[in-house]
This record gives C-alpha cells, structure tokens and sequence, in this order.
C-alpha cells in the first residue's frame, strides 16, 4: 500500500511539474516568488526598526504580484484565482492611496509650521 502511494505520488507530482509545466505555469511560479517577496521585505524593514512595519516595497510587491496572478488566473480560466486577486488588488491600491494622503497631509503641516516659524522671526 505504501509502495502504491508513494508510485502515484511520484506519478502526481511529475504531472503536474514535468508534464504540464509550460510558460504559463512558469509565470505564474514567477508571479507567487514577487507576491511572496514582499514577506521578507516587510521582515527585512521589521528587523531593522525593530518593530513591525510595513514598507512602501511591501505595497509595490503585493500589486506587481498580485497583477501577475491575476494575470495567470485569466490565462489558466481560473475565478478562484481571478475574484482572489482582483478583491486583493483593490486593497494593495487602496492602501498606496492612504499612504500618499498620509503623507500629503503630512507634507502640508510641515509647510505650514515653516510659515509659521517664518512669520515668528
């Protein structure tokens, strides 16, 4: 019984990494390797703030990764993958566009306290 396992196993796993590997399957790999990266930037900018953070690097990885698979899902036909990515996407998105008025907001007070120091002197 173990020895048939272990013979289909094999078989399963040749199938699916030998024989229908093509250039789809290979961007798709390529595409969970950027999505994934974005892990190991965020535990990269985490270790040296020394608490956790989430970089800009972190936002761009999770759309060009998320782009991709999505991409894959449509070439594969696949809705798991498509309604996942598209939903996910929205969010990586939404999340740059709070950053960016973060930071405009940001931007603009330290405007304003220049003026103001400017005006006191």
């Amino acid at each position: 019984m173990l020895m048939r396992l272990s013979h289909d196993l094999g078989l399963y796993f040749y199938d699916l990494v030998v024989a229908r590997f093509d250039l789809w399957a290979a961007f798709g790999v390529l595409a969970q390797f950027v999505f994934g990266a974005r892990f190991i930037v965020q535990w990269i900018a985490s270790e040296k703030a020394e608490k956790s953070v989430i970089p800009m690097g972190f936002w761009i990885l999770s759309i060009s990764g998320g782009l991709m698979t999505l991409v894959y899902g449509f070439a594969r036909s696949d809705i798991v993958i498509i309604l996942g990515q598209a939903f996910s996407i929205f969010i990586y998105v939404r999340n740059l566009m709070l950053i960016a008025k973060e930071r405009k907001k940001a931007g603009g007070a330290l405007a304003s306290g220049a003026e103001v120091e400017a005006s006191a002197g």
